[in-house]
C-alpha cells in the first residue's frame, strides 16, 4: 500500500521543517513552490532545490522535478519532490491526503476551503472552517504548535521573536527594489559595519555582531523592505544549518490534526 502523500505550499524553512518531520514518520511529501522562491534560511528549505538542484535538510533530500510526471518516481526513491506550482495544480492531477498550506503568506490566501482535500493553514491568515479544516499556530509562546479546529491563529505582530535581545534589527531588509548580489555565505561570521549583501548598487550592512543564519538567493528580485536575511547575534554557526524549534513544533502540530483523520491511519498502518 502506497503511503499517504501530504502536498506542501510552499518550501520556506518553516514547511520545511514540517515536510522532514512528516517524511520521518511515514509520509510521502510533494513541495510546490514559486518560480523564484526567496526563502531566507535556504540551507534548510527544500526551496533551495528549484536553484541548486536538490538540498539536503535533517536527513532528508529535497529534489527538483521539473514536471509532475517524475512525481511517482521520485516518491519511490525516498525523497521530496519539488515542483514549480504556484498555483498548485497539481492537486487536481494526483491523489493526495492532505494539503498544507505552508507559504506563511499571513494574509487569508486566495481560495476559499476545497472540502475534496483535508487543508491545513499554518499561521495568519487561516481561519478553520472558511479556507482551511484546521489552522496550526505558528507564533511563539503558550500555543505554538496547537491544532485549532474552531477560530484562526494569532495575527501577525509584524515584530521578529527578540534573539539574544535583538528583534527588528536582526532581520535585514532590502533598502530598495533591485537584483540581490554578493551575498556572504550563510554561516559567515560578521561583525557590526561588515558589507552582508547589495541589493542593486546599495549594500545592506550587519547591525552587530552576529553569524549571518539566512539570505536570499542571490539573483533574486525583491521589492524594497522585503526581509532579505538573518543575522543571529548568539554567534552560533550550526544554527544556520539545522531546523528550528518553531519548525518542529509547527510539523508536531500538522502530526496531530493529520492523524485526526482515520482514514489516514488506515494509509499509515498499511
Amino acid at each position: 500500500m502506497e503511503r499517504p502523500l501530504i502536498i506542501i505550499r510552499g518550501g520556506g524553512d518553516l514547511a520545511t521543517g514540517v515536510a522532514v518531520r512528516l517524511h520521518r514518520c511515514g509520509f510521502d511529501i510533494v513541495v510546490l513552490e514559486i518560480q523564484q522562491p526567496l526563502a531566507v534560511r535556504r540551507r534548510v528549505a527544500f526551496a533551495e532545490a528549484v536553484y541548486e538542484g536538490e538540498i539536503e535538510v535533517g536527513g532528508v533530500r529535497g529534489v527538483f522535478a521539473s514536471d509532475s510526471t517524475q512525481v511517482p518516481q521520485l516518491r519511490s526513491a525516498g525523497v521530496v519532490p519539488v515542483l514549480i506550482d504556484p498555483a498548485a495544480n497539481l492537486c487536481e492531477q494526483i491523489n493526495a491526503s492532505a494539503l498544507v498550506d505552508g507559504r506563511m503568506l499571513k494574509t487569508p490566501p486566495e481560495t476559499t476551503l476545497d472540502s475534496s482535500i483535508f487543508t491545513i493553514g499554518l499561521g495568519p491568515g487561516f481561519m478553520a472552517g472558511v479556507n482551511c479544516h484546521v489552522v496550526i499556530e505558528t507564533n511563539r509562546g503558550h500555543d505554538m504548535g496547537r491544532v485549532i479546529w474552531q477560530g484562526s491563529a494569532e495575527p501577525d505582530t509584524k515584530v521578529p521573536e527578540a534573539v539574544a535581545g535583538f528583534d527588528v534589527d536582526r532581520v535585514l531588509r532590502a533598502p530598495v527594489r533591485g537584483l540581490v548580489d554578493g551575498g556572504k555565505e550563510i554561516g559567515s561570521m560578521l561583525k557590526a559595519g561588515d558589507e552582508i549583501v547589495r541589493v542593486g548598487s546599495v549594500a545592506v550592512e550587519a547591525l552587530f555582531d552576529g553569524a549571518l543564519r539566512g539570505l536570499v538567493h542571490d539573483g533574486a528580485q525583491v521589492e524594497a523592505a522585503a526581509k532579505i536575511g538573518d543575522l543571529d547575534p548568539r554567534g552560533e554557526p550550526s544554527y544556520c544549518f539545522s531546523i528550528s524549534d518553531k519548525s518542529l513544533a509547527v510539523g508536531g502540530g500538522v502530526l496531530e490534526a493529520l492523524l485526526s483523520q482515520p482514514t489516514i491511519r488506515r494509509l499509515l498502518s498499511g
